[in-house]
């Protein structure tokens, strides 16, 4: 029976055989913890006989739950697996289906993606008198998430009997609340805040659920947030057989309210380490290995591999940005011409702007490239157009939805038209599409009735017919794919068909369950840009970020310059804490490399500093012999960057600065050379709070000058606080 586990490692079958308790399995990158996740749940199911419907299995992207729900269904009888190997919204949706109707909601509730919840806002602050920009659209959602956050929101606004008073209708939160409840819509917010309310305040429901939960895996455990953490220790309260699998040195989204802390102080029966990787080679792992050692918040653990040495890792510094550029692109076209694809290479960078350089520097070279997390598929026009008539079918109080497809395609049904729609909605305080199904024919608009007469037509088909079917039939019945025939929008039309074709999937995935609309529109509002992407023969230039959970044969990490990356706002913001989350996200860059690592920087005018470039305190963690330097690096950069770490250093920020042995006179000029220095005796500079000076000296390693500026004062300052005027 457990022959199987001889396909794992020692510790990872003892992860797998470990299932009773509180596990903690400390898996570092390319370890295989998505192996031992589902060869445990097969242990669970195979050898123990675990029924699978006792067993929850939560990780943190559909594209992950999908892969593992793949996994599993090879290793285990035919119907062994449920839905519950899922997302942590997954899970509440699922949860919400069976539980929401003791809030006074119906089961078919809708749920809100980002486009529907600004379209909401949008409204609101038209309502509030409120000026919209996209900013400003923008930081209403936030505070909407700000105030939902504080709890207390569900009973004051969102259950049938809410009282809401005149004072507190004057708040956005009220405003933006009373929306979604017309149309039965939770947000993503909601979503896991209305499930912890019900396990707080029904106590059978959360007895049940406790006690049909025997066992709860939970993936990627670091990225977990309080709420997150309060839902699954709520869940394992009864059996408390809860095993979770991270690695805190790969927590990138502290920011976003993820707490590693709660991983390393997990109070755990057992801890289980998985520290043989598969992924990287030595040299690579050595690199990351070395530099994540800095962080203090860790569990300590060090990569090690049985692969060959393989190549050594490189590190090119360029006097400039464009030699930079062209370096990386020759490289690109050496691993080409040594047999490389280009999806086998991928370019990453901290922050976005970084591209544009980046993309121009491609282009020149006529490499074909696709920047990951553009639009993604779910948010495409057309896409969205056909979910809008969907959701309409089975919600018709979704205003949304019905102010989205009413001229889609085109109708001529006018601002006069909708002006007079809503105010019969307003007088008989019903839906927009509700007023149009009773009035229609007195407003006297032929193509208004055409429309009632498609979606009575569809929703008279939703109990019956296909998810696909049902969208086949609109998108034929409203004309939608006959305007784009005719404006010959191939590339529109092809999505249309992509969507059929995945939502037949969706229906072969689910035949077992014999999915309703209501369950495939809920299902479809969580996916994320990981759900959907074409795997097309170019090579991928992304953020860290998300490139987070992939991997690649050959990486660039590109503009490793200290405050671009690490990032000079995150370690002012958040000092200590700050620096550490930019060092895992160096951790988890580095080890997304499977064969080659590239590390490159250069010289010149940092945007994001407004100071000179000093390579990036993470490469001055590196030992020298650990990778191969190309480009010189004057010793004096290596001092700026030790510079900048104490000026941006939480214990050292702005620290009063002494000048040491002037150099001064004729000796300038020399020294001034020997040392790189950035500016000439005479020369003038500016400083962003004092304005304009000229040098007078500088120190004996020229990392600091002394500045008379035009008040006559005179100071002595780090040459990263100087520029000269004509620079921004």
């Amino acid at each position: 029976m457990t022959g199987f586990l001889q396909d794992l490692n020692t510790r990872q079958r003892e992860a797998v055989q470990a299932t009773e308790g509180r596990i903690r399995v400390i898996a570092g990158a390319g370890t295989g913890k998505t192996k031992a996740l589902t060869y445990r749940y097969a242990y669970l199911v195979n050898v123990l006989g675990i029924d699978p419907a006792n067993i929850l299995c939560l990780t943190f992207t559909n594209k992950a739950a999908s892969e593992m729900r793949q996994r599993i269904a090879t290793m285990v009888r035919s119907g062994d697996y449920n839905d519950f190997v899922c997302t942590l919204h997954g899970f509440c949706v699922k949860f919400l289906r069976k539980e929401i109707y003791r809030l006074g909601f119906p089961k078919s509730f809708t749920i809100l993606d980002e486009e529907d919840s600004k379209a909401l806002a949008k409204e609101c602050m038209d309502e509030l008198g409120l000026k919209r920009t996209e900013k400003t659209v923008r930081q209403f959602l936030e505070g909407i998430a700000t105030e939902k956050a504080l709890n207390g929101y569900i009973e004051a606004f969102m259950l049938p009997q809410s009282q809401v008073s005149d004072a507190m209708r004057a708040g956005n939160l009220a405003c933006f609340t009373a929306r979604q409840m017309k149309q039965w819509a939770l947000d993503f917010d909601d979503l896991m805040n209305f499930t912890l309310f019900i396990l707080d305040r029904f106590e059978d429901a959360r007895t049940a659920w406790q006690e049909a939960l025997n066992y709860i895996m939970v993936d990627e455990a670091q990225d977990c947030n309080l709420d997150d953490w309060n839902l699954i220790e709520r869940l394992a309260a009864r059996h408390h057989n809860l095993f979770i699998v991270g690695d805190p040195d790969q927590c990138i989204y502290e920011w976003r309210g993820a707490k590693p802390a709660r991983f390393v102080e997990f109070a755990a029966d057992k801890d289980i380490f998985l520290d043989e990787n598969y992924r990287s080679t030595p040299k690579i792992l050595d690199i990351a290995n070395c530099v994540i050692a800095n962080n203090r918040n860790r569990i300590p653990k060090d990569l090690f591999t049985r692969r060959a040495e393989g190549r050594p890792v490189i590190h090119f510094h360029g006097k400039t940005e464009s030699e930079e550029m062209d370096w990386l692109t020759g490289q690109i076209r050496t691993l080409i011409a040594g047999g490389a694809a280009l999806r086998d290479i991928a370019i990453l960078y901290r922050s976005t702007w970084q591209s544009r350089a980046l993309e121009q520097a491609l282009l020149n070279a006529g490499l074909n490239y696709a920047i990951w997390g553009g639009t993604r598929f779910f948010e495409r026009r057309e896409i969205k157009d056909t979910l809008a008539y969907l959701r309409l079918l089975v919600q018709p109080d979704d205003d949304v939805s019905f102010l989205r497809v009413i001229n889609t395609p085109s109708r001529k049904l006018g601002r006069t038209f909708l002006d007079a729609l809503k105010g019969i909605a307003l007088r008989e305080d019903c839906s927009l599409y509700r007023a149009l199904l009773a009035h229609h024919a007195e407003l006297g608009k032929a193509r208004a009735s055409v429309f009632v007469a498609l979606v009575e037509d569809g929703r008279a088909h939703v109990d019956t017919a296909t998810v696909s079917d049902l969208a086949n039939r609109i998108l034929e019945g409203s004309g939608y794919k006959k305007a784009l025939r005719e404006d010959q929008d191939e590339e529109r039309l092809e999505n249309l068909d992509e969507l059929l074709a995945s939502m037949r999937f969706y229906e072969r995935s689910h035949a077992e369950e014999e999915p309703t609309l209501v369950e495939y529109l809920q299902d479809i509002a969580l996916y994320t840009n990981a759900d959907y992407r074409e795997d097309a023969g170019s090579l991928k230039i992304m953020t860290v970020h998300q490139a987070k959970g992939l991997e690649f044969p050959y990486v660039f990490i590109t503009g490793l310059s200290e405050g671009i990356f690490p990032n000079m706002r995150t370690i002012r913001e958040w000092k200590k804490n700050g620096e550490e989350e930019e060092r895992r996200l160096m951790y988890v860059a580095i080890t997304r490399a499977e064969k080659a690592l590239f590390l490159t920087e250069s010289e010149g005018y940092n945007v994001a500093t407004k100071m000179s470039k000093y390579p990036s305190r993470f490469l001055d963690e590196i030992r020298r012999d650990m990778v191969v330097l190309e480009g010189s690096i004057p010793e004096s950069l290596w001092r700026g960057t030790r510079n900048m770490v104490h000026v941006l250093d939480e214990e050292h920020y702005m620290p009063e600065i002494q000048p040491l042995a002037e150099v001064s006179g004729d000796g300038f000029a020399a020294d001034r050379a020997a040392y790189n220095s950035p500016f000439s005796l005479g020369e003038t500079v500016v400083h962003d709070i004092f304005g304009e000076g000229v040098i007078l000296s500088a120190n004996d390693d020229f990392s600091s000058f002394q500045v008379r500026f035009s008040d006559g004062s005179t100071r002595f300052l780090r040459a990263p606080f100087l520029h000269r005027p004509d620079l921004p």
